[in-house]
């Protein structure tokens, strides 16, 4: 009866034993997954930030040049009213040098007009007095 025992907990014990050794492989094969799973899903995330990431320096590398492009751009203006300011003035100031130029010229003019306009008038009063004279 005791060797039927000791066989019967033998028996137990190897199948107890296969049994361990079977979980123990269900339990690794089990790990060997859940690792494969996580570290599939830690290189998706891994992934989905760096993507976020190249992302948001496009975005703000594109904001970076809209930027420099306003500020350009109001530059650009900035320079063109100062550019056109500054032509208007020129533009003025050389009108007013012609007008003065011309004013002069014509005050010349009037004056030599006068002055031939005198002695002409000078020389027909003359020519009168003379012709009166001879008659």
């Amino acid at each position: 009866h005791e060797r039927e025992h000791d066989r019967e907990i033998s028996e137990l014990a190897a199948k107890h034993s296969e049994e361990m050794e079977k979980l123990r492989a269900e339990l690794k094969e089990e790990q060997k997954q859940l690792l494969e799973e996580l570290q599939q899903q830690m290189a998706a995330t891994h992934r989905a930030e760096h993507e976020q990431a190249q992302l948001q320096s496009q975005t703000l590398h594109s904001l970076e040049l809209e930027a420099l492009r306003l500020t350009l751009n109001n530059m650009h203006t900035s320079q063109l009213e100062l550019t056109q300011s500054n032509l208007r003035k020129e533009k003025e100031t050389a009108l007013m040098e012609l007008r003065e130029m011309l004013n002069d010229k014509r005050a010349q003019e009037v004056a030599i007009l006068q002055s031939r306009h005198q002695l002409e008038w000078e020389r027909i009063k003359e020519q009168c007095l003379k012709e009166k004279e001879d008659l």
